[in-house]
């Protein structure tokens, strides 16, 4: 049983591992999950310039991917609408409306410049097998932006889950130039569906973002959307807005939907309704406000799950930025000097006719000697040692090159070779700036591209409760003691469904209920009505042995559906009222030696205290009736 205890362990970790790195959450060097990295790796390997059908590239995908072609492109088609690194062709479905894209076969997509420009480097890229063993994947790409950041991500593994906002490219690239400048920087995201948003408690990636529609309010009876909050669509929202007409919260007419490349989604309203009145309720009942709650989980550099602010993300992207930009330069430096030094043994082989010395070689080994020996009075001009592929690489220049020589061209070449070398130096020597010149260059490339869609703005939440209109009628029935906005009765007052209501009842007990449809509350009630915590209630009662209290209290604590007693138990309410401007006047019984029958009592001369508080006595006399004055 042991043994099979630890086979489930460990075949479960093993899964929760596999479904945490190599699936669900995205890595930190270039925000991609392994299907992202696969479908981008497998559109640059056949790149040709031209747009390739998606069910091609998923098919090129496969050599890479173990699982089965639809989950590459549902992947496929929500990188394509990032619009950052795949270009579209055809019907890629709809952000706005939900709708599905079109059939693999009918849709076309290719790698984008930006992608091109910042994603791919094969020098500079670890590779490993893939699942069949049969090709080499990347582990990741050297990406030159914050693509995690840039993009977003979002997915659930075993015991963690990751939502990462996107946010504004250009941004981002400011943000970066800003941290090698050491000036403050601050991160917000930007949805592409626009809207409003309010990111106080953003705390840097891993808070709370409220986001809302943009609404136009021009017209007094109609009230368009222009933009949707960020994580849902037309189709949703329209429904969110019919459920709460279909529950009184709000009022509308009609609601149509225009919504093409820019959502227009019109709702009319309906005669003695105005769009002032209906706007908070639309935040409060309906998908127009959202909160989202953003979780910034992802697989660091040492290939674990980490927890991560977006600021050092967006730190860490900058100093990988910078190794990358070195490793180029580097790179490049080493591909000049060969290009120099095979340039160099050129010229002088040329030049000074070494080729003529192999003319009474008899062999390879003669003929390599002879060419070596030739070099060797020119080593002070030669940088490194002369190896057999360079032998081997002079002995096949052909004769036409020979003759056709020009030893100006040559020299001109190689000049612009040292140039160039002599620059990348310098770039290496200032990588800060070199790496601020290459990020300002992305900036003013594509600055127009990636406009900010959303507004940044502070938002004050609606309160549901005051948002509501009161539209219902709340009605008791003296007769069967039923109370609710559903039966016929008197008519107490107007409420809506997020009200609260007290009901006193004649024995000294009271309840607070949410607005019922229909509820037995008891055929005696001393008040029924909206809750109000500052509303001061007067009331008089006797006890078991006649004696007469006042008590003064406001009803602030409660649990909804509980009833609690007002006054102590065995006693009987005589008056109960809200008016502390009213006096109470009590009537004795006669009796001898009882000179005042009556006494008045002004109800402002008494305090108020708790709800638990006892009441102050007012007499001990025998009563005969009791009044309000």
């Amino acid at each position: 049983m042991a043994y099979i205890d630890s086979l489930y362990n460990n075949y479960f970790l093993e899964y929760a591992s596999y479904s945490i790195r190599d699936r669900a959450i995205p890595h930190i060097d270039d925000g991609l999950k392994p299907v992202q990295r696969r479908i981008l790796h497998a559109l640059h390997k056949i790149d040709d310039g031209k747009f390739h059908k998606v069910a091609n590239v998923i098919g090129q995908t496969m050599q890479y991917h173990p699982h089965g072609d639809q989950s590459i492109y549902g992947a496929l088609i929500v990188l394509a609408n990032k619009d950052l690194f795949i270009e579209k062709q055809g019907n890629f479905g709809n952000i706005y409306t939900g709708d599905e894209a079109a059939a693999a076969r009918y849709i076309e997509c290719r790698l984008t410049p930006l992608a091109k420009q910042v994603l791919f480097n094969k020098a500079l890229t670890d590779y490993v097998d893939s699942y069949d063993g049969r090709n080499q994947e990347p582990v990741v790409f050297p990406a030159k932006i914050p693509v995690l950041l840039a993009q977003g991500a979002e997915g659930i593994a075993v015991g963690m889950a990751t939502k990462i906002l996107p946010h504004n490219l250009i941004e981002l690239l400011e943000a970066q130039i800003a941290y090698l400048q050491d000036r403050p920087l601050q991160l917000y995201p930007d949805f592409p569906t626009g809207g409003l948003a309010d990111f106080s408690a953003y705390n840097d990636g891993n808070g709370k973002v409220l986001v809302r529609a943009l609404l136009d309010t021009a017209d007094p009876k109609r009230i368009v959307i222009r933009d949707l909050p960020f994580g849902t669509t037309t189709e949703q929202l329209i429904a969110s807005i019919e459920d709460a007409a279909r529950k009184n919260k709000i009022k509308i007419g009609t609601i149509s939907d225009y919504t093409a490349e820019n959502v227009e989604i019109e709702i009319k309203l309906p005669r003695g309704t105005y769009t002032e009145e209906i706007v908070d309720a639309l935040y409060a009942f309906t998908d127009c406000e959202l909160s989202i709650s953003a979780n910034l989980m992802l697989i660091n550099d040492q290939n674990r799950p980490q927890v991560m602010s977006a600021t050092e993300i967006l730190q860490h992207n900058v100093d990988r930025l910078v190794d990358i930009l070195k490793a180029e330069l580097h790179l490049e430096a080493e591909q000049l000097n060969d290009r120099l030094h095979a340039k160099t043994l050129e010229q002088i082989f040329i030049e000074n006719r070494i080729y003529q010395t192999i003319e009474e070689q008899t062999t390879t080994d003669a003929v390599a000697l002879a060419v070596r020996t030739g070099l060797w009075p020119f080593a002070p001009q030669i940088k490194r040692d002369i190896t057999d592929d360079d032998i081997e690489t002079l002995l096949k220049i052909p004769i036409r090159r020979i003759s056709r020589y020009d030893i100006n061209r040559a020299e001109k070449e190689m000049k612009e070779i040292r140039a160039r070398l002599r620059q990348i130096k310098k770039h290496l020597d200032d990588i800060i700036p070199y790496t601020i010149a290459f990020i300002q260059d992305l900036v003013d490339k594509y600055r127009d591209q990636f406009p900010r869609r959303t507004e940044i703005v502070e938002i004050e939440r609606v309160d549901a409760r005051s948002a509501a209109n009161r539209n219902l009628k709340l009605r008791y029935d003296k007769k069967t003691g039923y109370l609710g906005h559903q039966i016929s009765g008197t008519t107490l007052c107007d409420v809506s469904l997020y009200d609260s209501v007290l009901a006193i009842r004649k024995d000294g007990t009271y309840s607070v209920t949410q607005v019922p449809d229909k509820l037995f509350v008891g055929k005696g009630l001393l008040h029924c009505g909206l809750v109000d915590k500052d509303l001061v209630f007067t009331v008089v009662y006797k006890d078991k042995a006649g004696a007469s209290y006042i008590k003064r209290c406001t009803i602030d604590k409660f649990i909804l559906g509980r009833s609690y007693d007002l006054v102590p138990a065995d006693c009987k309410v005589l008056k109960l009222t809200t008016d502390s401007d009213k006096q109470i006047a009590l009537d004795y019984k006669p009796k001898p030696r009882l000179r005042k029958l009556n006494e008045v009592f002004p109800i402002s001369e008494y305090p108020v205290r708790g709800l638990r508080a006892g009441g102050i006595r007012l007499s001990t006399k025998e009563l005969e009736g009791c009044k309000l004055l």
